[in-house]
């Protein structure tokens, strides 16, 4: 089974970490490495922070970015807004947000890891999604074997 590769870039460097790892380089620049998963469980994760931020029914749907790169593909803005608001969502007595996600994410279908690491996976997403919110023409990018 392969691994799924988020990371936040501009386009231009999307493409040479995806042309890197395409390879089998190592690529330069923080990234989470998910085992186990591909750009379908990502996605999955978007409709489950979604809902979760009451931000349901938009497009979560990863898109190709560029016909160099097949394996690449970008994470819509409506999911980087989902993943963001996870760090800092309140709602009444619904308990920790991200924590319910995450464990929600864990339960799908033929998921590699278990609610604790789910977690940790989800809480380094909502952190990637967060920076590309403040920074300048970069965006989220998935890369999955």
């Amino acid at each position: 089974m392969g691994f799924a590769e988020i990371f936040v870039a501009t386009h231009a460097e999307a493409l040479k970490r995806a042309s890197a790892l395409e390879k089998g380089a190592a690529a330069a620049g923080a990234a989470v490495r998910i085992p186990g998963i591909s750009d379908f469980e990502v996605e999955q994760l978007g409709d489950l922070a979604g809902k979760a931020v009451h931000a349901g029914g938009a497009d979560y749907e990863l898109a190709l970015v560029d016909v160099t790169s097949d394996a690449l593909l970008g994470v819509p803005d409506a999911m980087v807004r989902a993943l963001a608001e996870l760090l800092s969502y309140e709602s009444e007595g619904e308990g920790n947000v991200l924590e319910e996600v995450a464990d929600g994410w864990a339960g799908q279908d033929d998921m590699p890891f278990g609610a604790e690491e789910s977690r940790r996976y989800v809480q380094q997403l909502a952190k990637l999604a967060v920076e590309v919110e403040s920074a300048d023409r970069a965006g989220l990018y998935v890369w999955s074997e």
